[in-house]
């Protein structure tokens, strides 16, 4: 079924690109395409971002950070924010990309994703990991890099090495979270293929 709909997609839409994975919603099979975010996206993405920020257990992000503070760290720092949605234009995730560091730290990107609840562990991480390293070299950057996984994240430690990332170092006891205290953190990384 899988490659009937992918050959009967791209019959549909030739000139279509942003086709990048498939998943089961209700019975269903359905396309995840992922594009750049549009101003009338926030509403939608500061849905699934805010509960994942207030519960504090994957981001440093302060667990009370105000809508516009979290505008800006996910839409206006990052060099592009995308949204993953479904052929229905649910948004499904989002991520953002952007140099890890500036100057001479610049051609190594950083990323951070986040999937709606009811949709995770259906692909969608996967497809927008897979798609950032595309667009991360499009735009010139050789490495990727995340500074700060939560070890006990276990899903997506799993996730990000199953995407050809190596953990590189430990911080011991660098992360504080509200249910198991000070946790290790892992800095990965991988080398993107230009």
């Amino acid at each position: 079924m899988f490659c009937s709909t992918v050959i009967l997609y791209k019959m549909l839409y030739p000139n279509c690109d942003v086709l990048t994975s498939l998943y089961f919603k209700k019975g269903y099979l359905r396309m995840i395409k992922i594009r750049r975010f549009q101003e009338q996206d926030w509403p939608r993405i500061w849905a699934i971002v805010k509960p994942v920020f207030r519960a504090g257990e994957t981001y440093t992000f302060p667990t009370d950070i105000p809508e516009q503070d979290a505008f800006h760290v996910w839409i206006e720092v990052p060099e592009a924010t995308y949204v993953a949605e479904d052929d229905s234009g649910l948004i499904l995730g989002t991520y953002y990309l952007k140099p890890n560091q500036p100057g001479q730290g610049s051609h190594v990107c950083n990323c951070g994703y986040v999937v709606r609840e009811a949709t995770r562990g259906k692909g969608v991480a996967s497809a927008m990991c897979e798609h950032s390293q595309k667009e991360a070299v499009e735009l010139g950057f050789h490495a990727m890099q995340y500074n700060l996984v939560v070890s006990i994240n276990t899903g997506a430690v799993r996730l990000w090495q199953k995407h050809g990332f190596d953990i590189i170092g430990t911080l011991p006891e660098a992360f504080k979270h509200p249910k198991e205290g000070f946790v290790d953190a892992y800095v990965m990384y991988k080398k993107l293929e230009t």
